[in-house]
C-alpha cells in the first residue's frame, strides 16, 4: 500500500517569516491610521475653538437683526417690496453690489441700521458655513477610520491566529555609552523599560505600543513632544547620515517611512516590531534602512 508523504509543521521561525512578509503591507496602512487619527485631533480642537468664537457673534447677530425689528414692521405694513423682505430674512450673504442697491432706496439713518445688520449676520453665516464644513470633514474622516480600524483589526486577527501558542521573548537592552544629552539617556532607559510589553496597534503606553507610540512615549518622559505618526517624526528632528548616528536617535525604516525605533548604538535598536512581537531589541539591518533622526 501507498502512503501518502509526511508534511511536517511550519516551524515558528516559518510562521514568523511569514508574518514579517505580511505585516510589511499592514504596517502602512496603520501609520496611515495613526495619521489621519492626528488630523481629526487638529479638526476637532479647530471645530470646538471656532464654536467658542461664533457664541458671542451669534449673540450679535441676534441682537442687530432685533434693532431693526421696528423697521421690517413698519414696511411690512405699508407694503414693503419683495427686495426688501428677503434682504431682511436672508440667511445667505449677498453681495455687497446687490445690497446696495436696496439699501440706497432707504432713509440714511435706515440704511446704516440695517447696514450694520446684514454685516453682522453675514460674517456669522460665514463663520458658520466655515464650521459646518469643518465638521462634515471630520464626520467623513471619522467614518473612514472605523472602516480602516475594522480592516486593520480584522488582519491582525488573520495574523494571530497564525502564531504559536510560545512566541520569541524579548532580550533585555544592551550596556549603552557614549549618549550625549540628557534627554536620550531618559529616552533610551524609558523605552528599555517597555521589553516585553505587547505591541498594540494605536497605543502609546503606558502597558502597550505600536512603532511610533514607543517613540513618543519614550521621549515625552525626557520632556520632549512628538507626533504619534512615523511620518510626522521624520520632520521633528536633525536628519544625521549612518556614520553620525547615536544611541537616542530614531531610527526610521521603509521608503514610505513606516517603521521607527529607538536606536541603541552598534546596529542595534529597541522598537515594537509587530502583532505577536512585543518590544524588543533587534538588529536595524532586518529591514530596508530609510534613515536617522536626532531630536535632542
Amino acid at each position: 500500500m501507498l502512503t501518502a508523504p509526511a508534511h511536517a509543521a511550519p516551524s515558528v521561525d516559518e510562521i514568523d517569516a511569514q508574518i514579517d512578509k505580511q505585516w510589511e503591507k499592514l504596517e502602512p496602512t496603520i501609520e496611515q491610521y495613526n495619521k489621519v487619527r492626528s488630523q481629526l485631533k487638529v479638526n476637532k480642537k479647530k471645530s470646538a475653538d471656532l464654536q467658542k468664537k461664533m457664541v458671542p457673534l451669534e449673540l450679535e447677530s441676534a441682537l442687530a437683526m432685533n434693532k431693526v425689528g421696528d423697521i421690517a414692521a413698519r414696511y411690512y405694513i405699508q407694503g414693503p417690496s419683495q427686495e426688501m423682505g428677503a434682504l431682511l430674512v436672508s440667511t445667505r450673504p449677498g453681495t455687497l453690489a446687490e445690497q446696495l442697491v436696496i439699501l440706497d432706496r432707504l432713509a440714511d439713518d435706515q440704511r446704516k441700521q440695517i447696514a450694520g445688520v446684514l454685516a453682522v449676520r453675514d460674517k456669522y453665516n460665514r463663520q458658520k458655513q466655515k464650521l459646518d464644513a469643518l465638521i462634515a470633514t471630520e464626520q467623513k474622516q471619522e467614518a473612514e477610520l472605523a472602516t480602516k480600524k475594522k480592516q486593520i483589526d480584522s488582519e491582525i486577527k488573520r495574523l494571530t491566529a497564525m502564531l504559536p501558542v510560545t512566541s520569541i521573548r524579548p532580550a533585555g537592552c544592551p550596556a549603552i555609552d557614549g549618549v550625549v544629552s540628557s534627554a536620550a539617556r531618559t529616552a533610551i532607559k524609558t523605552a528599555c523599560a517597555q521589553v516585553g510589553d505587547p505591541y498594540v496597534w494605536g497605543a502609546t503606553g503606558p502597558n502597550s505600543f505600536d512603532c511610533s507610540g514607543l517613540t513618543q512615549y519614550a521621549y515625552k518622559a525626557a520632556g520632549i513632544s512628538l507626533t504619534h505618526f512615523t511620518g510626522a517624526q521624520w520632520n521633528e528632528g536633525r536628519r544625521v547620515s549612518r556614520s553620525e548616528a547615536r544611541p537616542g536617535d530614531l531610527v526610521f525604516f521603509g521608503s514610505d517611512l513606516h517603521h521607527v525605533g529607538l536606536y541603541l548604538g552598534n546596529g542595534v535598536m529597541v522598537h515594537a516590531p509587530r502583532t505577536g512581537k512585543p518590544v524588543q531589541v533587534s538588529s536595524i539591518s532586518t529591514q530596508p534602512l530609510a534613515g536617522f533622526v536626532r531630536v535632542t
